[in-house]
């Protein structure tokens, strides 16, 4: 696990395991990020995310830029491009851009200004009785 932060305060109320990476409120980060592992964000990003994994956007989580993955939950702000197979955005959660992804589950009080795309699911063939 990796932890980005501005100052030694420790994280409180945020379940985390050794395969997340924590960037923490007060840190700025500019670049390019490829993932394995979960990643949190309650700090900036500017660039580009690419992780195989769950990305979750805290509260005060501010990202600019591109992300690609299977699962993002945004509580915070995104503006940009995402490419995901499935995208909450949860109460107070914003994301600003293009979405393309399978699942596109928006709560109460969530916002999503910009363009949506619809990727198709693959459907299972019908088991054929024997």
């Amino acid at each position: 696990m990796a932890i980005f932060n501005k100052n030694d305060t420790q994280l409180k109320n945020h379940s985390t395991d050794a395969n997340t990476t924590i960037i923490t409120a007060g840190s700025i980060i500019k670049g390019d990020m490829q993932l394995s592992c979960n990643l949190y964000i309650d700090g900036e990003f500017e660039g580009t995310i690419n992780s195989k994994n769950e990305i979750n956007i805290g509260k005060n989580g501010r990202i600019k830029g591109e992300i690609t993955t299977t699962n993002l939950i945004v509580q915070g702000f995104v503006e940009g491009s995402v490419k995901v197979d499935r995208v909450d955005i949860k109460a107070g959660g914003k994301v600003q851009g293009t979405i393309e992804a399978s699942e596109l589950v928006i709560e109460s009080k969530g916002s999503f200004e910009g363009s949506s795309i619809v990727k198709s699911i693959k459907q299972q063939e019908p088991k054929k009785k024997a």
